[in-house]
């Protein structure tokens, strides 16, 4: 037993550069990935409902993502991510676990490529937790695997669409109801949209409070963390409201110009909603991909021994950001395309619904403690919204591709890890 522990040490010291030079490379393509198909995600409605260009939304992007992932992506992350495997498994043969995050990362990250190339939006989180159960799985023990966190996650296919999507479904009827289908538009525009900016700032700040300031060292109570939202939900809706009212339109128009006045509402709403989800996305996601990586740079460090916490080395944060900008930058338009222009038609007011019912189910979540994806939450919204203007309204054959591709994730991943894991397992044994 001492031998065989000596013998781990060795492969860990020896071949400790390279094992934390490949895992930052899988690391940084994972990252990328992320950027491609995730932050495409966050970013889809408000480019496809034309509030906002492709350019600027990888500016944004590139300002917000950043400040999340690099700000309040926490200075530790959990070694496991999402406490899919059991670490005890692994405590006399460290290095498997080495192994199997620098394949789960390779793995994670091909098949988000892959499906960002196919325009497919996949969930980041459902990639690196399959490629991690499936390493796990067949390179350890099926015991090693936490079989009840996988139930939980193949539940979250059904739920958080159907979640997102009913909330964007009641947003959308209610701007409907309350300003387009009546004999003023303008002016009940005027009138309601600083309630739904105030809506949308409690919703928007309470994700970012939930998601964000933990990481930087504040610690709020959930009732301080309601509180905070809603003064600040208070003060957007405030500002709002003399903004609108400020705005030179006319309401002697014609009723197609007032639809239109109302969509450049609606689209400055985008902007600031697209800011707050690509901050929430950078803190909360980003995780996926450093993660493993910083697993293995604890395991490494440390000759073996495995920590339920890794501390950040100062390069993994800025690497995974600087990853998530610019697999967005250079391949992130194909999923942008999926969600904003392929599933169903989106103007301003509509990818608002959209946005605010993906925010407000993220908060739901986070306080419930589903396991959730933004994707699978953004997907649903806007569904939500198709199905508010009639089933004709949504492109079947692309949610078709969108759900056998959500449904194919975990598979893709675990079976591509295994592969991997045997291939560096050979590779530095």
């Amino acid at each position: 037993m001492v031998d065989a522990g000596i013998e781990v040490a060795n492969v860990l010291v020896t071949n400790g550069p390279w094992l934390i030079a490949v895992a930052a490379a899988f690391g940084f393509l994972m990252a990328w990935g992320i950027g491609a198909n995730d932050v495409a995600n966050a970013m889809g409605t408000s480019v496809g409902s034309n509030a906002i260009t492709i350019k600027q939304a990888i500016i944004i992007a590139m300002i917000f993502e950043f400040a999340g992932a690099f700000l309040a992506g926490g200075e530790v992350t959990s070694t496991i991510r999402n406490g899919i495997i059991d670490p005890s498994y692994f405590t006399n043969t460290p290095e498997l676990l080495v192994y199997g995050m620098i394949g789960s990362l390779l793995a994670a990250g091909i098949w988000l490529v892959v499906a960002s190339a196919l325009g497919w939006p996949v969930s980041t989180t459902h990639s690196i937790v399959g490629a991690i159960i499936g390493f796990a799985a067949v390179g350890v023990g099926t015991d090693s695997v936490e079989w009840g966190k996988v139930g939980g996650i193949v539940g979250s296919w059904v739920i958080t669409p159907a979640i997102s999507g009913f909330m964007a479904f009641i947003i959308f009827q209610s701007v409907q109801k309350l300003i387009f289908n009546t004999d003023d538009p303008l002016s009940n525009a005027k009138r309601y949209v600083p309630f739904y900016m105030a809506f949308a700032g409690f919703m928007m700040s309470l994700v970012t409070i939930l998601k964000g300031l933990s990481h930087v060292g504040i610690h709020l109570s959930g009732a301080e963390a309601y509180m905070l939202a809603g003064a600040i939900a208070v003060v957007v809706g405030l500002v709002g409201k003399v903004a609108i009212s400020r705005l030179k339109m006319s309401d002697k128009t014609d009723r197609q110009t007032q639809f239109k006045n109302v969509e450049k509402v609606f689209a400055i709403l985008m902007v600031l909603t697209a800011c707050c989800m690509a901050f929430a996305h950078g803190s909360n996601d980003v995780a996926n991909a450093i993660g493993p990586l910083a697993a293995v740079v604890s395991v490494v460090n440390s000759g073996g021994e495995i920590a339920s916490k890794s501390p950040l080395v100062w390069w993994i944060l800025p690497l995974g950001a600087v990853g998530i900008v610019m697999g967005l930058a250079i391949f992130g338009q194909r999923v942008m395309q999926t969600i904003g222009k392929n599933i169903t038609h989106l103007t301003p007011s509509r990818g608002f619904a959209a946005e605010l019912a993906a925010a407000s189910t993220v908060v739901i979540a986070s306080g419930t403690g589903l396991p959730i994806s933004t994707t699978q939450t953004l997907v649903g919204a806007v569904l939500g919204v198709g199905m508010a203007r009639g089933i004709a309204a949504i492109n079947i054959g692309v949610v078709r591709n969108i759900v056998v591709s959500w449904v194919v994730t975990l598979p893709a991943g675990a079976g591509l890890s295994i592969i991997f894991f045997y291939m560096i397992k050979g590779i530095f044994n």
